[in-house]
């Protein structure tokens, strides 16, 4: 039985659905801390490896939400957007 968490990830293995899915995670209006970290481990878990997911765990350990959060608010202010793209091979 797949969970949702499994089909999550397996959309995921597909660059372009995670650089949309990190960006609409930034564009959150009222985020919950915990919702990039999250965001973060479901990307690295289709497209990372072990170094990449230990990097998501010290980002959420290390509170850095929030800092991402006001980076992409002081954006929204000036009539900018940070958003996420797929590298071309």
């Amino acid at each position: 039985m797949t969970t949702h968490e499994d089909f999550l990830i397996g959309s995921l293995k597909d660059r372009e659905e995670s650089a949309a899915y990190v960006t609409t995670i930034l564009e959150e209006k009222d985020p919950e801390p915990e919702l990039l970290p999250l965001g973060l481990a479901h990307v690295a878990a289709a497209l990372g490896n072990d170094r990449d997911r230990q990097w998501v765990r010290d980002f959420a350990a290390n509170n850095k939400s929030q800092s991402v959060y006001e980076f992409a608010q002081w954006l929204d202010n000036l009539g900018l957007k940070l958003q996420i793209s797929s590298k071309s091979d």
